[in-house]
């Protein structure tokens, strides 16, 4: 028959048990308290600030910093009290590394999205998909290091996996990303998200043409690149592949382009009053930005001519509808003001094929 548990049978105390928790609810509760009152004066320090970046940083942290101030509270009762101690010093080798991990990676994260939140006050749209690539992509990289080395921190603390933590902390290092960037693929690719960081050969929110195909750039990674086309598919493209193969980067310097229009007519046309009618239809269209206006013929064969119209908008968005527009016109205008103009190969064979068929 089992013997029932009695107070006095007790291991602890009595006493001893009313001290830990005392100990412990103490500290605790001072440990919440503390934060309340720091982060409050925080908060009111960020509101009085002009900066952006500080209001974004103090909300990220606060959660992290709670739980790393309870851990430490935890802490000291720990040394005040033996019970506390006995059960907190192995629970704390395992703790301590991912709070102070978790802190760090908030820590980094809310750096960004303050930088970030700084851009969106700023007018230089140009400039600020430079910035925004940087800190993606170096944040990026800091948050994975922050967790590969919290990781190994715990792992250390396993006896069985110890050899398999310190292997995973000593790859975090920069001498061995060095040494092994020629024959681990996972840390090429890392070097060249960090080459990618520095010398921005493409940023997020560039127009780029790569493989044939047009679209804007939606996130960089360590890895690969996402572009998103016109038509809502996302090519994911390798990010070695930006640095290693040609592309055509349509927004490098800014959004103001020149486009053309290419009309291929009859060599009877007359070309100056189709240059008129262009040059009257583009000024006084709401997407010409007054940069660049000009009709060319840039071939002449004996059959046909090439007619190039060349225009300019602020954007890659709006020189686009430009373009499209003023084709559809000058069609529409060549075919009531100069029919003559408008190559009829198409209409003379079936003209030839109806007479072979009469007779």
């Amino acid at each position: 028959m089992l013997e029932r548990y009695h107070p006095d049978n007790w291991p602890i105390s009595q006493e001893g048990l009313i001290h830990m928790l005392i100990a412990l609810g103490g500290a605790l509760l001072g440990a919440l308290i503390l934060h309340w009152v720091v982060f409050a004066i925080l908060r009111r320090i960020t509101r009085a600030s002009t900066s952006q970046m500080d209001d974004v940083v103090v909300e990220k942290i606060r959660n992290p910093v709670r739980w790393a101030m309870v851990a430490f509270a935890i802490s000291i009762a720990a040394e005040n009290d033996a019970l506390v101690g006995n059960g907190w010093d192995v629970f704390a080798r395992f703790l301590t590394p991912a709070v102070v991990g978790w802190a760090a990676f908030a820590l980094v994260k809310g750096l960004a999205a303050g930088y970030e939140r700084q851009l969106e006050l700023t007018g230089d749209e140009v400039a600020n998909r430079g910035y925004r690539t940087r800190i993606a992509i170096l944040s990026r990289t800091a948050r994975v290091a922050i967790v590969i080395v919290t990781i190994s921190l715990i792992m250390l603390n396993i006896p069985g996996v110890r050899d398999v933590g310190t292997t995973m902390l000593a790859s975090a290092g920069l001498a061995a990303l060095a040494v092994g960037a020629a024959a681990q693929p996972a840390l090429k690719s890392l070097i060249a998200g960090l080459q990618m960081a520095l010398t921005q050969p493409l940023r997020i929110g560039d127009l780029v043409r790569v493989d044939g195909e047009t679209g804007r750039v939606e996130e960089i990674r360590m890895s690969y690149v996402t572009v998103r086309t016109w038509d809502e598919r996302v090519l994911v493209v390798p990010t070695l592949r930006f640095l290693d193969q040609s592309f055509e980067n349509w927004s490098r310097v800014s959004e103001k382009l020149t486009g053309p229009v290419m009309l291929h007519l009859d060599p009877a046309a007359e070309v100056e009053p189709i240059r008129e009618e262009f040059e009257r239809f583009v000024k006084a269209h709401p997407l010409w930005d007054g940069r660049n206006l000009a009709l060319l013929m840039t071939e002449a064969y004996p059959e046909s001519i090439e007619l190039r119209l060349s225009m300019s908008a602020d954007t890659i968005g709006d020189l686009w509808t430009l373009r499209c527009e003023v084709r559809e016109h000058m069609v529409t205008w060549l075919r009531q003001n100069q029919p003559g103009a408008l190559i009829r190969h198409r209409l003379e064979v079936e003209a030839a094929n109806q007479r072979a068929m009469q007779g």
